[in-house]
């Protein structure tokens, strides 16, 4: 008689990709966890992503890490993606005008231009750590261009952002002591944007943010200093380790890095496919609003539903061949989420990571791993804290 796994999402080893979850997803769409039901495959993923029983449920992953409250658990609660109903609708409608395509496209060749100039910096070593060296000062440039902010303060935030990052893996209670003191710093320097553009307006995002705050329809001064901290933790510390699972993926798969320095139109595509392999966000977690049967089993209001997205994103039933390639036709990944709460940021994080690609497979070739390697848990949000790369 099959019993139902159970797996522990707070064991630092544990990863959606390891061998026992493949079999639990070959026997049954769903598991037990300490959190909650873990759901495995593509359909029913992609089902319940859509169904309006299921609420934004990561609000909840602090109280479920014995973090009940405090600053973190505030401003976490509060922001767009944890809002839900007509708060959250209100929320993306003032928001999303800045992350439209013809907002976006005109920047294309400055992250291109940024790729190159970091490239620069140490091509000639034939070596770099990767993740300090690109990954992060691409990610947080990227960003202070998007919002309009100097260029030279991107390590300022970049630390922030990352240590903040840190409250979305499985270690939150033991780093928040360091989450809650990036969390007040991001505070004040938004803080401080919001006052140098009331005072001085300009044409940018953070000046629409500013006076997106001044309309009828309008942000308050906190939703306006939560956004922004929230704009700068998702442009960084994500890009950041999807970046480096990028380079990661690739130096294993090297004749596709060969193919996208032949074919850098293929980069779109590459990112796509390392996000449905190797994606920094591992699950999504939703929360039912209501008793329902789902699938022939009863879910009770208040359960927590992790969706593996990683393990449905190589489910054989959606992906005949699930290997690593950038030229195969796929099902849609859910690095972005699905439904109401799909990523808001989700074109240009596309973008960003497209020119960045397609920069670094026509300069760096023959990438491999040249030193010690050392990465954030597996599960929850993940990615390479170091990964030094040699190449040609």
């Amino acid at each position: 008689m099959y019993k139902t796994p159970h797996f522990d999402l707070s064991d630092e080893r544990f990863s959606l990709a390891s061998d026992e979850v493949m079999r639990a997803r070959d026997q049954s769409w769903f598991a037990e966890t300490n959190y909650g039901l873990a759901v495995l495959r593509y359909e029913e993923v992609n089902e319940l992503l859509k169904d309006r029983r299921l609420i934004q449920g990561s609000a909840a992953w602090p109280v479920l890490n014995g973090v009940t409250e405090g600053p973190f658990v505030d401003w976490w609660g509060d922001s767009v993606l944890n809002r839900e109903g007509e708060e959250h609708a209100r929320l993306r409608r003032l928001l999303s005008p800045a992350f439209a395509p013809a907002v976006i496209r005109p920047l294309f060749p400055r992250f291109q231009a940024l790729a190159e100039e970091l490239v620069d910096a140490f091509a000639a070593d034939g070596r770099c750590e990767f993740m300090s060296q690109f990954a992060t000062p691409y990610a947080a440039r990227v960003t202070t261009i998007l919002l309009g902010l100097p260029e030279a303060e991107w390590r300022e935030i970049a630390t922030s952002a990352s240590t903040l990052g840190l409250a979305l893996g499985v270690r939150i209670k033991a780093d928040l002591e360091r989450v809650e003191s990036a969390l007040a710093e991001l505070f004040d320097y938004a803080d401080g944007v919001i006052a140098d553009r009331r005072a001085n307006p300009r044409d940018d995002f953070a000046t629409r943010l500013v006076e997106a705050s001044e309309d009828t329809d309008r942000l308050s001064d906190r939703e306006l200093r939560d956004a922004i901290v929230l704009l700068i933790f998702g442009g960084v510390d994500t890009t950041r380790n999807q970046l480096g699972l990028a380079m990661k993926t690739f130096i294993e798969h090297p004749e596709q890095w060969e193919l996208l320095a032949r074919d850098p139109e293929l980069a779109p595509q590459a990112v796509d496919e390392v996000m449905r392999m190797a994606p920094t966000v591992t699950w999504i977690t939703r929360e039912a609003a209501e008793d329902f049967e789902f699938q022939g089993r009863e879910i009770a209001k208040g359960t927590t539903i992790h969706l593996f997205t990683q393990a449905a994103a190589t489910d054989p039933r959606a992906f005949a061949d699930d290997g690593f390639d950038i030229t195969a036709e796929r099902a849609r990944h859910f690095g972005f989420g699905r439904g109401i709460h799909h990523c808001l940021g989700h074109f240009v994080a596309k973008s960003d990571m497209s020119e960045a690609l397609a920069v670094l497979a026509r300069r760096l070739r023959n990438p491999r791993i040249a030193g010690e390697p050392s990465y954030l848990p597996p599960s929850g949000n993940t990615g390479p804290i170091e990964l030094p790369i040699g190449f040609e």
